[in-house]
């Protein structure tokens, strides 16, 4: 078994009192045998009175050390035990709570990253890249005719796409940018450090990626097509009115025929 610190404080202290009271007890033993061969007047009543006083001081240690065993060490035991489900408790919630944030900013269908961090990191990259003046692009893209593809092959292949989706945006970006889905067929992009037409190039190739994903549909094999809007940070504006900006050109991109990109 193994003891709390304060435990074992506890044993040693009773170690020491019980030390003290075998010597008391050999002390008085000792006085015992000298007083029986002492015989001047006066000596005697005094050594037995030192004789007493040290019976009286044994007694009350050895009592000192059994209301320790008998009532003290019981509740230093079962503070520790207290202490130790506590801790534990604590740990849990804590994990709990790192899991529930983790959850809140966690996309549960692909894995990715939900609108509530990318409205949070857009947020803050903007912050950042404005103190040292460097560009931010931003990549809103949604799949083409998705609806579709869930009519018609059922809503579990619809899910497997998303998932082969996310997939390839995470393998396609940099370890900087900001993945995330926004929501039903809806993804966003945020990648600094590009210009206008790096950002353009950019996202063509995620673009056709996509479109050469083979998805397992049963009997037979589903592609999909993107559209995609971007737009480049004026380093005036909003979080929000950039968004806009970008989504005003995805929907551009969709009214000129779709699976393409709009800058």
């Amino acid at each position: 078994m193994r003891f709390h610190k304060a435990e074992a404080a506890f044993f040693v202290f009773s170690a020491l009192i019980f030390m003290v009271a075998l010597a008391i007890f050999y002390g008085w033993s000792l006085l015992e045998g000298l007083a029986d061969d002492l015989y001047m007047p006066g000596r005697v009543e005094t050594l037995g009175s030192l004789q007493t006083l040290l019976l009286t001081t044994a007694a009350i240690l050895t009592g000192t050390l059994v209301f320790g065993l008998l009532f003290i060490f019981p509740e230093i035991r079962t503070q520790v035990r207290e202490g130790g489900k506590l801790r534990e408790m604590t740990a849990s919630l804590s994990a709990r709570s790192r899991n529930l944030e983790r959850a809140a900013l966690t996309d549960g269908l692909t894995g990715m990253q939900n609108r509530r961090y990318f409205d949070d990191a857009l947020k803050e990259y903007l912050g950042e890249f404005r103190r040292i003046d460097r560009p931010v692009g931003l990549m809103i893209l949604d799949l083409d005719h998705f609806k579709r593809v869930n009519d018609t092959y059922g809503h579990d292949v619809g899910d497997e796409v998303l998932r082969s989706v996310a997939k390839c945006l995470k393998n396609m970006t940099r370890y900087h940018d900001v993945v995330a889905r926004l929501g039903g067929e809806e993804f966003a992009i945020v990648a600094p450090n590009m210009d206008l037409e790096l950002l353009k190039r950019f996202a063509d190739r995620m673009r056709k990626a996509i479109a050469m994903l083979p998805i397992d549909a049963g009997s037979t094999q589903l592609n999909v097509t993107s559209s995609v809007g971007l737009a480049l940070w004026d380093r005036e504006e909003t979080a929000e009115e950039f968004y806009r900006r970008a989504d005003k050109q995805l929907y551009e991109a969709k009214r000129m025929g779709r699976n393409r990109v709009c800058a």
